[in-house]
């Protein structure tokens, strides 16, 4: 986000008072869904706008949350929702995205005419119907990659708080996720494995029996009574998604279906994962999804080439065993402090079947192991060109082809200057790779060369 103003809490308790950490001082409006529309709030009895002046899925989720619609889809600007009557008290808003009401964010009250955009923000949760009731008791998960993952929340006294893990177990988490329809508890995790919360700990010591409906049925401490912080915050991990659509993920810019940047398919956008602690548990999860075997490397720094959209995920943190990578722990959707030079990839050991494997030959070379590179794509034989070709490009090739290391990686046709399709231009592999296909390069067929720069390679062996 950009600069915002410095928080003025005092002025803003004054002006807005209690209202905000009331339900029914923000309101969305001009829309037919309960969870989507224009956001309101009121103050000196009457309704107005929100600047939509750095308004981004942080500001949306805490609004998504504290109206109990679960998590944000979109945070959109006028006229996405209309103006009404034009009027906007606040302006400046900046949250992190894990407040439990928006009066705990950043933000001063409408006045200096500020609002470069004139706009009036908006946002889009997802579907209430899923949402359990507001009342006493509710509960919800935050900050996990969907609505059936995260740290859990209790409603008490007009207030979202936390549970503290003492004696936290599947037992307890089994009775979040039935009361929430989100199948079965996969893990329970304590030490705030969704980050910390704030505002009250509502519940300590709880003891579920596994049966009860809903958590507050559980035995425990009394409400409010606790010996916690926000680092014991408990969570669950659920079986069901809780959402209709479910996220997708693919690998792009590999040169086989097994490797590539890694993208996630979230409120109909594809976007990319930020590299932030991405490694081979991470890799693991998502070959093992895709049917791709173990992983074998996980790349960072847009290995791949950046990505274009929204980046959806930072901080991912699987262990390893998850059977979904969207049970994997993660910032909330669209929160990150990265850009697309840090998106994260995978090479994966297998392949999905055969048909993308890309088979290799040297020709014109001295003998079985040495000569210009071609590989075969959509039935047709074509070169390699030479651009940013060397020894680690042609260690791969000779391994792949049984041909002991590479002595030399020669340029320029140095082989005679094929015919046919340039297939691949700008290689990168880090010489780890099993074959060709797991190795960056630009898509196929794309290209800047003629074939007097074509590659070869000289392999020890003699095949």
């Amino acid at each position: 986000m950009g600069q915002k103003a410095s928080p003025q809490p005092h002025f803003l308790r004054d002006a807005l008072g209690s209202g905000i950490a009331d339900m029914g001082s923000l309101r969305l409006v001009n829309s037919s869904d309960p969870c989507s529309g224009r956001l309101e709030v009121f103050h000196e009895h009457r309704w107005g706008g929100i600047c939509s002046d750095g308004w981004d899925l942080a500001e949306a989720h805490v609004v998504c949350q504290q109206l109990g619609c679960g998590m944000a889809h979109a945070a959109l600007g006028s006229p996405g929702f209309g103006i009404g009557d034009g009027f906007l008290w606040v302006d400046a808003v900046e949250c992190s995205g894990n407040e439990g009401a928006l009066l705990e964010c950043r933000l001063k009250l409408w006045g200096e005419q500020s609002c470069s955009s004139k706009a009036h923000a908006a946002v889009v949760c997802s579907s209430s119907q899923d949402i359990p009731p507001v009342s006493s008791g509710s509960v919800r998960l935050v900050n996990g990659p969907h609505r059936c993952a995260g740290r859990v929340e209790v409603f008490h006294r007009h207030q979202w708080g936390t549970v503290c893990d003492d004696g936290w177990d599947l037992q307890d988490a089994a009775v979040v996720c039935r009361q929430l329809g989100c199948g079965t508890a996969l893990s329970a995790p304590g030490l705030s494995g969704f980050g910390q919360g704030s505002g009250p700990i509502w519940l300590d010591g709880v003891r579920c029996a596994g049966t009860e409906g809903s958590i507050a049925e559980c035995p425990g401490k009394p409400w409010g009574q606790h010996t916690c912080n926000h680092v014991e915050d408990a969570s669950v991990v659920c079986a069901g998604s809780g959402i209709a659509s479910s996220p997708r993920l693919r690998l792009v810019g590999g040169l086989s279906a097994c490797s590539g940047r890694v993208e996630v398919f979230y409120a109909n956008k594809w976007g990319t994962i930020c590299d932030d602690n991405w490694d081979l548990q991470d890799a693991a999860v998502v070959c093992r999804v895709l049917g791709c075997g173990a992983a074998a490397l996980a790349p960072g720094s847009a290995r791949f080439g950046w990505g274009t959209g929204p980046i959806w995920l930072d901080n991912v943190g699987c262990t390893g065993q998850e059977t979904d990578f969207f049970q994997c722990p993660a910032k909330m959707w669209g929160i990150h402090n990265c850009h697309h030079g840090e998106d994260a990839g995978v090479v994966c050991a297998g392949e999905r079947g055969n048909s993308s494997s890309v088979s290799l030959r040297l020709v014109d070379g001295p003998h079985g192991c040495a000569g210009r590179v071609e590989v075969l794509h959509d039935g047709q034989w074509g070169t390699v060109c030479d651009d940013g070709w060397d020894l680690k490009d042609a260690g791969v090739v000779c391994r792949q082809l049984g041909c002991g290391g590479a002595e030399a990686a020669p340029l320029q046709a140095h082989f005679q200057p094929g015919t046919g399709r340039i297939w691949l231009d700008d290689v990168g592999c880090t010489g780890t790779e099993q074959e060709l296909a797991q190795c960056q390069a630009r898509p196929w067929g794309q290209n800047n060369c003629n074939h007097g720069e074509d590659a070869g390679v000289v392999c020890a062996g003699r095949g």
